[in-house]
């Protein structure tokens, strides 16, 4: 085997430890990466692979960037799936003897980032575990960039809920996790070994990461998954990020049965944090309500969308603060001017804490903490509610300890010599002077050269390579003094040095050196004086965004004219002039046609809404769906008045699509969702169907849309709340035998041939789709339309003629009836005996369904 240079030596036994991850080997200004590893990043950044001998007939690949430059490569590595493990140099060179210590500092993964340029500051970057055993499951999810540590116990199914509220950059689990239970769907999977999940190993992580000798007050003591999983995910920060686990002083304990329930399906379907067209949060539900200045209220109100309340309490509060911001005209516009001055509290002080901050970061908290005392001034004097007001406080010692400290507009990195303030520190400040001293030396050098020697061209520079030089021409190589050393021959000329010159060389190198190392030295030891008060401060941001979003949230309803819902535990919806919050936006002000709702598990639980395409009717149902959300996360809706039944989980079936990945049709995806629906929801739900049964031949589709909503009228454990948006017009026979089933229609108006959509939902049922003249707004041919006119006229005809009704459409399907067969048939018996004055109008709905059951088995 051939020798091998030190350097390769220690390059190889780092690579040996992290074998998956690019390893960036810090080689003094550049981070270098070697063999496989040169050729993956020469080709993801588009940088040239060179090499370099590094013992006898070893010649290696290597492809390297610049240290200052980290953060923008980083992202594109991170970005396209790669981990990487930063490989640091720990201690300085020694007058070029001897090999610098080093060691990985950190493995950047998806869920680990902390760097601004790979995080989006509107939402959390989570890093999730996930433990199973059985039924059950335990989940545990971290943001290192913020420090947000949560644990929970819950079922499989609600697992799954749970990962796709997250929406985890990066998922740790076992082997035997991922055999049982497809997760594939969901981002970066790393498997750990399985006793890194161990109870005995979770809890022990836990314990000794905190300190403490019980897990009591975090609220998991009882709940051993939920302490599996988050052991495991300080495991893994043990073995990735040596440099973040100080600032992770805290771990809540949650219950998923505090919140409504929201799938991925429904978060798509309705848009509430990401517009489909797009996949940004513009023109979606956030994208109208978040309002937020900071960067911690934006990412807050998303998670309050992705979090609506089951607690009454909890949303009155909520709502109070609204109310009061609403109110507050002059003291909003004041606070929203002042919290748009307010920078990234959470992630600034973990990247202080972690050592990672630069020197600009600091100097944005200074400014961000000096900010402070005018919100607390404000809401002191203004009667704000005295939730709203825990946790601001002042910081004046981190304020005058960086004020003293850093400068103004300090260099980019804290070892550049241009980021402690003078004054700060004795030493630097003599080192400086000396520094300057001899820079002027060199500076008055050439001149007092020139009037010795008589040489007028004589010039002092520097380079690298020589130091500092006297260059003197060709033509006067005769007036060098007999002192001059000469160092460098040139074509046009000669460089020399004299005694004197390197002299002062020394000392402004030398001196250059220990004020970068002094700077570097000062500037750490200050990030650790602010991350003694980084608890604190994070307190601090955590009640920022609380008012930031109560801010916000008060000023959308004042802007877009919401009103406060009344909140009950009931089971009725009942919205007046209600309005579809992200369309009403986009029409402009008094342009959106705004509609009533009524509903209940009582009276009308269903509601089925016919009418043509383009109508309306798909705005009409989310909207609901929309307000009700809002309500439930405290905000004010878009209506004149609103009453709001708590719901347990908004369900939707939107829409037609296929999954290529599954090998599912566009039916079989829309049946699977269904079959979702009546299988979960319980009388608190409240489903969103459109267009059920759409997908396959018109007499299988329209018994399916009538055996689903037979099931959900006659079924006590779902009996949802439900809005059913059909083209069947047969739907609407369904009113007639099922007493909590009520028809809707969007109003059309009809002008020589000229279809007008109203925009209106009004009592009673639609016969017509108007498919065609939708056809012709699109553009289609005009002989298409007026064949399909013809088409359409004929097969009318034949209908009318199989129809003892002569109706448009399908032959009507038969309505639901009990067959009762003979005077002494015990179906029969069984309902003259029923007491029929007793029973409460559920319980008869309930017989009567048990009776139709056994008829239809005889």
């Amino acid at each position: 085997m051939s020798d091998v240079t030190p350097i390769r030596k220690q390059y190889l036994k780092v690579k040996k430890q992290y074998p998956e991850a690019l390893v960036l080997f810090r080689l003094g200004d550049f981070y270098e990466t070697f063999d496989d590893d040169a050729r993956i990043v020469s080709r993801e950044l588009e940088i040239v692979l060179t090499a370099r001998e590094m013992g006898k007939g070893n010649r290696i690949p290597m492809a390297g960037i610049p240290y200052h430059a980290l953060d923008n490569y980083l992202a594109r590595l991170v970005n396209r799936g790669h981990k990487v493990a930063i490989c640091e140099q720990l201690t300085q060179p020694s007058g070029g003897r001897g090999l610098v210590e080093r060691d990985v500092t950190r493995v950047v993964t998806p869920g680990t980032v902390i760097e601004p340029a790979l995080l989006d500051s509107c939402r959390n970057n989570y890093l999730l575990s996930l433990i199973t055993d059985g039924d059950e499951s335990g989940i545990a999810y971290i943001d290192i960039s913020t420090g947000e540590f949560a644990t929970t116990q819950l079922s499989k199914k609600q697992s799954r809920l749970e990962i796709s509220r997250l929406a985890p950059s990066e998922i740790i689990t076992t082997a035997g996790v991922l055999a049982d239970w497809d997760i594939s769907g969901f981002p970066e999977i790393t498997r750990l070994d399985d006793f890194i999940f161990g109870a005995e190993a979770g809890t022990r992580n836990l314990l000794e990461h905190f300190q403490v000798t019980t897990l009591e007050g975090y609220g998991c003591a009882g709940l051993p998954l939920a302490i599996r999983a988050a052991g495991a995910i300080i495991y893994y920060l043990q073995q990735t990020q040596k440099t973040v686990l100080p600032q992770i002083s805290q771990l809540t304990t949650y219950h998923v049965g505090s919140y409504m329930a929201l799938d991925q399906q429904t978060l798509a379907n309705l848009e509430i944090v990401r517009y489909n067209r797009t996949g940004t949060a513009d023109d979606s539900l956030l994208g109208v309500i978040d309002s937020t200045r900071t960067p911690m209220g934006s990412r807050l109100i998303r998670r309050w969308l992705s979090q609506p309340l089951l607690d009454l309490p909890e949303l009155k509060k909520r709502q109070d603060a609204i109310s009061w911001g609403c109110e507050q005209t002059m003291v909003r516009a004041n606070l929203i001017s002042t919290l748009g001055k307010i920078a990234d509290l959470e992630r600034m002080i973990n990247r202080i804490a972690s050592s990672s901050a630069l020197p600009r970061e600091l100097v944005a908290l200074r400014r961000s903490l000096e900010t402070v005392p005018m919100l607390i001034e404000t809401l002191d004097s203004n009667r704000v509610p005295s939730w709203l007001r825990e946790g601001l406080r002042n910081f004046p010692e981190i304020i005058s300890l960086i004020a003293s400290a850093i400068k103004e507009e300090p260099s980019a990195n804290p070892g550049d010599g241009n980021v402690i303030r003078p004054g700060f520190s004795e030493e630097l400040d003599h080192l400086r002077t000396a520094s300057t001293d001899a820079t002027q030396f060199l500076a008055n050098l050439e001149r007092r050269e020139q009037e010795k020697t008589g040489v007028k061209s004589l010039k002092v520079g520097y380079n690298r390579v020589f130091g500092y030089y006297i260059e003197i021409s060709n033509a006067n190589l005769a007036q060098v003094p007999a002192e001059y050393i000469r160092k460098q021959t040139l074509v046009g000329g000669e460089r020399f040095i004299t005694p004197e010159l390197k002299e002062y060389e020394s000392l402004i190198l030398n001196a250059r050196e220990k004020i970068e190392e002094l700077e570097a030295r000062l500037f750490r030891q200050l990030c650790r004086q602010i991350a003694a008060q980084s608890e604190s401060i994070l307190i601090l941001a955590s009640a920022i965004a609380r008012l930031d979003v109560i801010i916000a949230l008060a000023e959308v309803a004042v802007r877009q004219n919401y009103v406060r819902p009344e909140l009950d535990e009931g089971t009725r919806i009942e919205i007046k002039d209600g309005r579809h919050p992200v369309v009403e936006k986009l029409l402009g002000t008094g342009r959106f046609v705004p509609n009533d709702t009524v509903l209940d598990t009582a009276e009308p639980q269903i509601i089925v809404l016919t009418g043509p395409n383009m109508s309306g009717k798909s705005t009409y149902l989310k909207q609901v769906a929309l307000i009700v959300l809002l309500a439930q996360i405290g905000s004010f809706v878009p209506a004149t008045r609103a009453h709001i039944g708590l719901v347990d989980r908004i369900f939707t079936r939107i829409g037609a699509r296929e999954d290529m990945a599954s090998g599912q049709s566009t039916f079989m995806v829309e049946m699977v969702e269904t079959a979702n629906i009546l299988n979960n929801a319980t009388p608190r739900s409240l489903l969103i169907l459109d267009e059920i049964g759409r997908g396959t031949s018109t007499y299988d589709g329209l018994s399916i849309a009538r055996a689903v909503t037979e099931y959900i009228h006659n079924t006590t454990r779902t009996g949802a709340r439900t809005l059913f948006a059909t083209h069947f017009h047969e739907m609407v026979e369904l009113a007639a035998y099922l007493p909590r089933v009520r028809n809707f229609n969007v109003a059309v108006s009809e002008n020589k041939g000229e279809v007008v959509f109203q925009r209106k939902i009004i009592p009673g049922g639609a016969d017509r789709s108007y498919g065609i003249h939708v056809a012709r707004m699109a553009g289609l041919p005009r002989a298409v339309i007026q064949r399909a006119h013809e088409i359409l006229d004929n097969l009318e005809s034949k209908d009318a003629n199989r129809s003892p009704s002569g109706g448009r459409g399908v032959r009507k399907a038969p309505a639901l009836q009990i067959s009762l067969f003979g005077e002494k048939s015990p179906i029969l018996e069984e309902l003259e005996q029923l007491d029929i004055d007793s029973l409460s109008p559920l319980e008869a709905l309930t017989k009567l369904y048990e009776l139709q059951k056994k008829a239809r088995q005889t």
